[in-house]
């Protein structure tokens, strides 16, 4: 066998908890009804995996899609009270149909409906549901996510990044070693074109290569809101994390086989570490409340080093924030580079920028403190150590 499929099968092998995510376009027929056909297939592969040992949740489009389907509405509305109306009757539908095809094999499902508040906005929300996961997990039942459409008006006009997104989000929460990425493309191919995909299928894609930004296309489907771009967004996040993503095909790829590593689809792999979970919260589930820029030698301390940010790298500072809220870093390029708690509010942040510590000790009047301890700071820059 390659040394590259043994890899990826070794690799495969490790993990224990999966998020599986599938989109409106697979879930549902040309009229916008659910098409239980592919509902029943996919249901038997997450039993079948279950029956291994792993631990499964699913993220499951379709309610809008649904929605439209039960009500005879061809195109997917811009009107908010419209898509909202649409996701709560579809919704009903979507979570009676899982039902129904989990019971026939005797198996749990646990509705989890979320906003970008439950994920961004609170870290004690955050950790409340993550205790939620932890406790369906342990009723031995499978969690069914979606974004709350029927009351969340912001994830309907632009959501966490649509379900793609949200599902990297909850692989991150609940620390899944896979998020497998289910759509109606084979994976990601070597190049787009205005009239479709060309080249193959690449098989394995290491990190969060900036250069495949240039290789993905828009959807074009009616209903949905995701494409190409969004699931390298969720990929990216994970890899950023020290996990795996992968894309597949949701009618002819099979979950057993991609698990038992068959070269199916693209597999995203990390290139470090996994982060741990405080840190996964501050780099993708806090909500930044303002930035500093620091300048080139503070950086090279901050992602070579693993040292703690220091007043006197800091150039700039935006935006109004508390001491103890989540900022971004940046270089002056204007490229983020990490996030973090800061320990210092914003005005008086910017009283001691560029100041070394005696500096600015002089200027408050009690010891210095670090910008951000590195034990408050979380990489998105590759970096070449363990010191995420």
């Amino acid at each position: 066998m390659p040394a590259a499929a043994e890899s990826r099968r070794a690799r495969l092998r490790q993990v224990r908890r999966v998020v599986i995510k599938i989109g409106s376009s697979s879930l549902t027929t040309p009229t916008w009804a659910l098409d239980r056909r592919v509902m029943a297939k996919l249901v038997r592969q997450i039993v079948a995996l279950r029956q291994r040992g792993l631990e499964v949740a699913l993220v499951s489009s379709g309610a809008v899609a649904s929605g439209m389907g039960r009500l005879g509405v061809e195109a997917r509305p811009r009107s908010v009270a419209e898509l909202q109306a649409l996701a709560a009757v579809g919704q009903n539908l979507l979570m009676h149909t899982y039902e129904g095809l989990f019971r026939k094999h005797g198996v749990l499902i646990g509705q989890v409906l979320l906003t970008a508040e439950d994920i961004l906005d609170s870290r004690r929300r955050y950790l409340n549901l993550k205790n939620t996961f932890r406790q369906l997990f342990a009723y031995g039942a499978v969690p069914i996510i979606n974004e709350n459409d029927s009351v969340g008006v912001a994830e309907l006009k632009r959501g966490i990044g649509d379900n793609d997104v949200l599902a990297a989000y909850v692989a991150n929460m609940i620390q899944a070693q896979l998020l497998i990425l289910l759509s109606d493309v084979e994976g990601l191919y070597a190049s787009y074109t205005p009239g479709g995909t060309t080249g193959e299928v690449l098989s394995q894609v290491e990190g969060a290569d900036p250069r495949l930004d240039a290789l993905v296309g828009l959807s074009s489907n009616k209903v949905g809101r995701g494409g190409m771009a969004t699931k390298l967004q969720a990929a990216r996040l994970l890899t950023t994390c020290g996990e795996m993503a992968l894309i597949a095909h949701a009618r002819k790829h099979r979950l057993a086989q991609i698990m038992d590593g068959a070269e199916l689809g693209t597999l995203f792999t990390p290139e470090h570490k996994r982060l741990q979970s405080r840190k996964r919260w501050i780099a993708f589930a806090s909500h930044p409340a303002g930035a500093v820029v620091i300048d080139r030698g503070a950086q090279r301390a901050l992602v070579s080093q693993g040292k703690s940010l220091l007043p006197v790298g800091v150039v700039a500072c935006k935006g109004e924030f508390g001491a103890g809220d989540a900022i971004r870093v940046e270089n002056e390029d204007g490229e983020e580079v990490a996030r973090g708690l800061s320990r210092y509010a914003a005005g008086e942040l910017r009283q001691i920028l560029g100041k070394h510590s005696a500096e600015v000790e002089q200027l408050l009047e009690r010891p210095p403190l670090e910008v951000i301890h590195r034990d408050d700071l979380a990489l998105l820059d590759p970096a070449p150590s363990g010191n995420r």
